[in-house]
């Protein structure tokens, strides 16, 4: 007599398999030898067939379990890069404020007014600017990068190299490696000394 196993229990009962294997084997032993050995190529056939779904299956789950772990880091990736650019768009609006504040300063220390207070406010957006990770970009005496500054104009000078930086219009400042805000510059162009 022959039991069929259901295909959905997963984990099998060593005593059950042994039930079924002996009924099955006295039921065999009453017949020929021949009868006993093609039952057991048919047993050896479906073990077969499942290590072989089971082989696939395997295959298909390292692809799925793939797909999903480039799909996370594509995910947080594009996270990470609409978070970075909401926050470049909100810290260029707070540098053009903080420009304002800069001017109020140069133009009261040229009346040679107190600026404490500015000062102290400067301090503190310098100090947020800072632990957002916006650098300011280092731009006076360097020669000319289109990455981090606009040439707005040029003067002609024969003491200083061509494309050498020599007035700041503008602060540039880097957020995280990006540049959020080019530098405005003046850049020289050298004067040939027979002019």
């Amino acid at each position: 007599m022959r039991y069929k196993l259901s295909e959905n229990n997963n984990e099998i009962n060593q005593e059950e398999l042994n039930a079924v294997v002996e009924d099955d084997m006295e039921s065999q032993s009453e017949g020929s030898e021949e009868s006993v050995q093609k039952y057991i190529a048919e047993l050896k056939s479906q073990l077969e067939q499942e290590q072989k779904k089971l082989a696939s299956n395997e295959i298909k789950i390292q692809y799925l379990l793939s797909d999903f772990e480039n799909l996370k880091k594509r995910t947080e990736l594009d996270v990470q890069n609409r978070v970075n650019e909401i926050t470049g768009n909100i810290v260029l609006k707070f540098l053009s404020i903080y420009d304002d504040f800069v001017r109020a300063r140069e133009a009261l220390s040229k009346q040679k007014a107190n600026t404490e207070g500015l000062d102290g406010i400067l301090k503190n957006m310098n100090s947020f600017l800072s632990e957002l990770g916006v650098k300011p970009i280092d731009a006076l005496g360097e020669i000319f990068d289109p990455r981090f500054h606009e040439a707005i104009s040029v003067k002609e000078s024969s003491e200083l190299d061509d494309n050498t930086i020599i007035a700041e219009l503008r602060k540039g400042y880097i957020l995280k490696d990006r540049v959020i805000r080019p530098s405005l510059v003046e850049i020289s162009k050298k004067r040939d000394k027979g002019d």
